[in-house]
């Protein structure tokens, strides 16, 4: 969305000048543009007199705020004890590869942004990524891919491949059928 001063003023117009309501408006500002720019975070500093410097700790401090425009998609990947041991690192690499970007990065064409987090809440559906909205269980890369892929079919689009990368990991069911190792306790 083309940001317009017009609307800052707008979202502006409901708060006091005062100091406080700085993360108040940077929140209203972020969620109507889906980031802050530094034009805008000025303007916010500029009404409620804030210094400059104050609304950059706290935009780089709080990990919900977001200083870069955010791709069309999100692309979260958890990273949590229980998807770290189920492969999830071995996820953001290949997407990492795949897209052209970084965690933390949006695509060069604005379609994805890519992100990591420490926990989604969802440990027993392990390894999980969020795209938009849907959680994916249970995610391998090429559920990821083939989501992406239809992703696109659905806008009329042939870019995404499928990505035919081995996953290392044993399914479920054979890691809860393998034996257990005698041990000195047993």
């Amino acid at each position: 969305m083309k940001e317009d001063p017009a609307d800052i003023d707008d979202i502006l117009e409901k708060y006091p000048a005062e100091p406080q309501f700085l993360i108040s408006a940077l929140q209203d500002v972020q969620a109507k543009y889906g980031y802050i720019s530094r034009e805008n975070m000025a303007m916010i500093c500029d009404h409620v007199g804030a210094p400059l410097t104050q609304a950059w700790s706290v935009a780089t401090f709080y990990k919900s705020f977001r200083l870069e425009p955010r791709g069309e998609h999100e692309i979260c990947v958890c990273l949590g004890t229980a998807c770290h041991l189920r492969g999830a690192e071995r996820i953001v690499q290949a997407l990492e590869k795949d897209l052209v970007t970084k965690r933390g990065s949006t695509t060069k064409d604005q379609r994805y942004s890519l992100d990591t987090v420490n926990c989604l809440g969802a440990c027993s559906m392990a390894p999980v990524v969020k795209i938009d909205e849907e959680y994916i269980g249970g995610a391998d890369l090429n559920i990821i891919s083939r989501r992406l892929q239809n992703m696109q079919k659905e806008k009329g689009e042939t870019k995404w491949r499928v990505l035919n990368i081995p996953e290392k990991r044993q399914s479920r069911e054979a890691v809860l059928e393998r034996p257990r190792r005698a041990t000195a306790r047993s």
